[in-house]
């Protein structure tokens, strides 16, 4: 009977081992996962706000320029000349 036990337990022993070595593959995969996501996004977020710097920056300057150069003269309206036809 001993040895049936002991097997019996080796055979549990074994697929404890398996069940924790295939969850702990998981974990590390989840992991590994989780922290690109992380980096991306951090990445994502360090060129929105460059990107965003540069536009306002082009904004100001744009602003500037408007502001310091004189209003450009209206342009006319070219008449349309109707003809009545009675």
């Amino acid at each position: 009977m001993t040895d049936n036990t002991s097997q019996s337990a080796r055979k549990r022993d074994a697929a404890l081992r398996t069940a924790n070595g295939v969850f702990a593959a998981w974990e590390k995969r989840t992991q590994l996962v989780k922290d690109e996501t992380a980096a991306h996004n951090a990445a994502t977020d360090a060129k929105t706000a460059r990107l965003k710097a540069l536009r306002l920056e082009k904004e100001r300057q744009e602003a500037e320029a408007a502001s310091a150069a004189p209003a450009a003269p209206a342009a006319k309206k070219a008449r349309v000349k109707r003809i009545l036809v009675s």
